[in-house]
């Protein structure tokens, strides 16, 4: 599973499809093709014929918030269709956690208790939890991780090759 923050208002809001139709998910799609994921390197709308293999992206708000800035109680609120969408997504062995505020979000669908400490996003974090995927933090596509080499391709597709060999050889939670 690839966990993202939000919608892009102009993006998947603007398509109907998660990190579709922007620079983000040029960047993400582009490296899911990379690394065996995706059909082809390029997503543009709904229709456009990408297909995932063992992959399913989501995010952690469900509708495109002011600034990309979600606030505490869109968080909340959204998180139980999260949770169900794992629990319907039986065998979900890994959870890549794009950014800061989507580890958080699996952090909180995922533990069955609070953490102390809060184990800390980072990327190339990973964080086992008992019963549940393997978390893994990446930093965000967003333009300003990319444009920046906070990100680069090569460290985004080691995080989806991290994810794909957890998956391989875990057995099914």
């Amino acid at each position: 599973m690839i966990f993202g923050l939000a919608p892009a208002a102009h993006g998947a809001n603007r398509t109907g499809r998660v990190f579709t139709g922007d620079r983000s998910g040029d960047f993400l799609v582009a490296a899911l093709h990379r690394t065996g994921f995706a059909n082809q390197p390029v997503s543009l709308h709904a229709g456009d014929g990408l297909r995932l293999r063992d992959a399913w992206i989501t995010a952690a708000v469900r509708c495109a918030p002011p600034q990309n800035r979600p606030t505490p109680a869109e968080r909340d609120t959204c998180l139980p269709y999260a949770v169900r969408e794992l629990e319907l997504l039986c065998g979900v062995r890994a959870v890549v956690c794009l950014g800061a505020f989507a580890w958080d979000a699996a952090l909180r669908a995922l533990a069955t208790s609070v953490l102390r400490p809060r184990p800390r996003f980072g990327h190339g974090a990973e964080l086992e939890l008992s019963g549940a995927p393997v978390l893994l933090g990446c930093y965000h596509p967003s333009q300003q991780n990319t444009f920046t080499g906070r990100l680069t391709p090569t460290m985004l597709d080691a995080v989806l090759l991290r994810a794909r060999a957890i998956a391989e050889h875990a057995p099914p939670r």
